[in-house]
C-alpha cells in the first residue's frame, strides 16, 4: 500500500504490480489462503491468493490446498515490529524532550525557536520522502526522521503548553495512547475490517482533508487572519475530530500491513518500514489531538 498520512507516500509491504500492501497476492481480510487462484489477478481480496514473498527463501512454504504453512526463520515477526516501533518512537519521544528542555521558548528567543522547529520539520519531511521513494527500509532514515520528528514537536508543543494551553501536551498524548489502543482492540475483534473499498475511502478523504489544508493555509499566508477558518472555531474543531478520525483508519491500515507481513513472511527488515508507518501515523494523531484540545481550552 503506498499511504501516509502528512506526506501520502509510505511504502508498503509488498513491492508487485497494483498498490503495496493491497495487491493481487493479498489474502482477504479474513485471512490468508493458501494455493493458486487463477482470478487473483486484480483482486486483491480473493480466495487463493498466492504468496507475494514467494521468493523469500525464509517465507513460509505453501503446501496443499488448506495445508498448514511451513514457517522459517528470518522473517519479520510482530516481536521484530515492537522492538522496531519503541526505538522510533523513542528516538522522537526524547528528543522532543530534550528540545523542550533546551530550546528555550521565551518571547525573546520564540521566533529563532520557532525557526527550529520548521526547520527540523522540513528535515523530517525531506528524509520522510526519500525512505518512501526506497526499495527498502533504511534505518538510518527512519531514525534520522525521528529524531528531526522529535526537534519540531519538542519545541512546538512547549510553545502550545506555555502561551495557549497549560497542559494540554500531556491530554494530547494520553489522548493519542487511548486512540491506538481503542483502534488496536477493535481491529483484533474484527470490528474494523480492512478492504479495498475501505482503503479506497480513506485515502480519498485524506486526500480532500490534506487539499482543504493546504487551500486553507493559502489564504492565511495571502489573505492574513486564519486563512478560511478550518484551524481554528467551530470549523477547528471539527476538522480536529476528521483528522483524529483520519489517523485511526491510517493506523487500522498500519494494522493490516503488519498482519499480512508477519502472515506471509515478509523479510526482517520490513519490520522497520511497520515502525515507520506506525511512527508517522501516531504523530498524526498528536499533532491534531493537540490542535483540538488547544482550540477546546481556548475557548473555555
Amino acid at each position: 500500500m503506498r499511504s501516509s498520512n502528512p506526506v501520502f507516500s509510505r511504502r508498503g509491504f509488498s513491492r508487485d504490480n497494483g498498490y503495496a500492501g493491497f495487491n493481487a497476492q493479498q489474502p482477504q481480510a479474513g485471512g490468508p489462503a493458501v494455493g493458486t487462484n487463477p482470478y487473483a489477478t486484480g483482486n486483491p481480496y480473493v480466495e487463493g491468493a498466492t504468496n507475494p514473498y514467494a521468493t523469500n527463501p525464509y517465507a513460509p512454504q505453501d503446501t496443499a490446498l488448506g495445508a498448514p504453512q511451513q514457517v522459517r526463520g528470518n522473517v519479520m515477526t510482530i516481536d521484530d515490529v515492537v522492538s522496531r516501533t519503541a526505538i522510533t518512537l523513542g528516538t522522537v519521544v526524547v528528543t522532543a524532550v530534550l528540545s523542550w528542555l533546551l530550546l528555550p521558548v521565551d518571547p525573546a528567543n520564540l521566533g529563532k525557536s520557532y525557526g527550529i522547529a520548521i526547520g527540523a520539520a522540513l528535515v523530517a519531511l525531506v528524509l520522510s520522502l526519500v525512505q518512501s521513494f526506497k526499495r527498502k527500509p533504511v534505518p538510518a532514515l527512519i531514525l534520522g526522521y525521528a529524531a528531526f520528528e522529535g526537534v519540531f514537536l519538542g519545541v512546538l508543543s512547549a510553545a502550545v503548553s506555555t502561551y495557549i494551553a497549560d497542559g494540554v501536551v500531556i491530554q494530547a498524548v494520553l489522548g493519542t495512547m487511548a486512540v491506538f489502543a481503542g483502534v488496536l482492540i477493535a481491529y483484533k475483534m474484527r470490528w474494523i475490517r480492512v478492504t479495498r473499498r475501505f482503503y479506497g475511502f480513506v485515502m480519498a478523504a485524506a486526500m480532500g482533508f490534506m487539499l482543504l489544508m493546504v487551500v486553507n493555509l493559502l489564504f492565511a499566508v495571502f489573505a492574513g487572519g486564519d486563512g478560511l477558518g478550518f484551524r481554528s472555531g467551530g470549523l477547528g474543531i471539527l476538522f480536529g475530530v476528521i483528522g483524529i478520525v483520519l489517523g485511526a483508519c491510517f493506523l487500522a491500515l498500519d494494522f493490516k500491513q503488519v498482519e499480512d507481513g508477519i502472515t506471509y513472511g515478509a523479510p526482517r527488515e520490513e519490520s522497520w518500514l511497520a515502525a515507520f508507518g506506525l511512527t508517522m501515523t501516531l504523530v498524526w494523531i498528536y499533532l491534531e489531538a493537540l490542535r483540538l484540545l488547544s482550540i477546546l481550552q481556548g475557548d473555555d
